[in-house]
């Protein structure tokens, strides 16, 4: 009868019948012998809780189905005890019945919950490290491409397709620790469908891996995926200000490696160059790539460009950024007046003192590209600072 009773239970909710293994036979051994749930019994049920979570049954579908159990069971155990007893349960023998059979299910489900709990928080804690080990390998490139394909499908990423990695940070690092990475990952899931996705914290930033799709434009996904990390790591390290890089899509577990590298690489370029959009693509960082390349040669022509502004008064930052300011607004030194909060004569009169210290002219077409370069070099190398640390 108890596993006739078990077996219609599990059956309405579409659940393993072995979930109940010993539960109903203990809570007709507790009406018998109006006793509580022994140590091995509640044991039992702790240790049923854990085999739940592992199987990935939610606690409130476990809950459902022991209390469909034991009001299955009740109508049958009046006749049961009074079998067991050899005698029938009047009125008071039937109330001390239901108080024990009540508490006992109780401590059962109690036992149940807290072993299902420690079993999640297990599932959680191996989930975590497997997914910390995998970006680790994926984004450092240290394991083999075979072994990453594999790993990545039980994180429903298809690796042997193109994805797009964006990273995104603040001037605080984000924490691996902080949870709102699945919020992230549930977000984008949203506006992506089932699109392959993962989103980790690495190195203090966070990190997003999206599949790229069919037919993206000049910004694709990525773009949007990193208006949405930026807020996020917004929120994971409680700072208003935050910026996003973008890679470019490539395919196969090593284009993940690239593309996570040129967004960090975007990310930083941007960073050195105080640019103003909070997100970069790597595809618009080229040139500064093509400018790091040979940091020798780049030092060496902002030296020899921009060396002489050194012997202005206050030395050379007004003047640089002044250049920088002109170029920006399209060689216009009423809109790059406005920009510096300067009036146009003193942004004339500086550019002036450039022409007549380096010998380029901002305003001559032929001096515009060493001009451009090396004021762009110099944000790249933070000179003069760099020029000072090392006299």
């Amino acid at each position: 009868m108890v596993a006739e009773v078990a077996g219609a239970a599990a059956r309405e909710h579409g659940l393993p019948g072995a979930l109940l293994d010993g539960y109903l036979t203990a809570l007709v051994e507790v009406a018998v012998h109006d006793r509580r749930l022994t140590r091995a019994e509640t044991r039992h049920c702790r240790d049923l809780g854990a085999r739940a979570a592992e199987q990935g049954v939610p606690l409130p579908a476990l809950v459902d189905l022991y209390m469909t159990a034991s009001r299955r069971l009740w109508p049958r155990l009046p006749r049961l005890v009074a079998d067991a007893r050899g005698r029938s349960l009047g009125s008071t023998g039937l109330v001390a019945v239901g108080e024990a059979v009540w508490q006992g299910a109780d401590t059962a489900l109690a036992a149940l919950a807290a072993g299902h709990e420690e079993a999640q928080r297990e599932v959680v804690r191996r989930e975590e490290a497997f997914r910390r080990e995998f970006v680790d390998d994926l984004l450092t490139g240290r394991s083999d491409v075979g072994s990453l394909v594999e790993r990545a499908e039980r994180l429903g990423l298809a690796l042997t397709g193109s994805h797009t990695v964006t990273v995104a940070a603040t001037d605080r690092p984000a924490d691996s620790g902080m949870h709102l990475t699945k919020w992230l990952e549930d977000e984008a899931r949203m506006r992506f469908g089932g699109r392959g996705l993962l989103v980790a914290a690495k190195d203090g930033r966070l990190v997003s891996v999206i599949s790229s799709g069919p037919a993206q434009g000049r910004d694709g996904d990525g773009h949007a995926l990193a208006e949405a990390a930026g807020p996020a790591v917004a929120r994971l390290t409680r700072r208003p200000r935050w910026r996003a890089g973008v890679g470019r899509s490539h395919p196969g577990p090593r284009g993940v490696l690239r593309s996570y590298r040129e967004a960090v690489e975007a990310l930083e370029v941007a960073e050195r160059l105080d640019l103003p959009d909070r997100v970069v693509h790597a595809r618009d960082m080229l040139v500064y790539r093509v400018l790091l390349r040979d940091e020798a040669a780049i030092s060496d022509l902002v030296g020899t460009v921009l060396g002489p502004l050194s012997d202005a008064r206050g030395g050379p930052e007004a003047l640089v950024a002044t250049v920088e300011a002109y170029f920006a607004d399209g060689r216009n030194a009423a809109s790059a007046a406005r920009r510096l909060h300067l009036s146009v004569r003193a942004v004339t009169y500086r550019l002036q003192r450039v022409r007549e210290l380096t010998g380029y002219d901002p305003a001559d077409p032929a001096d515009q590209l060493p001009l451009m370069v090396a004021v762009t070099g110099a944000r790249l190398l933070d000179w003069p600072a760099t020029a000072l640390s090392t006299v």
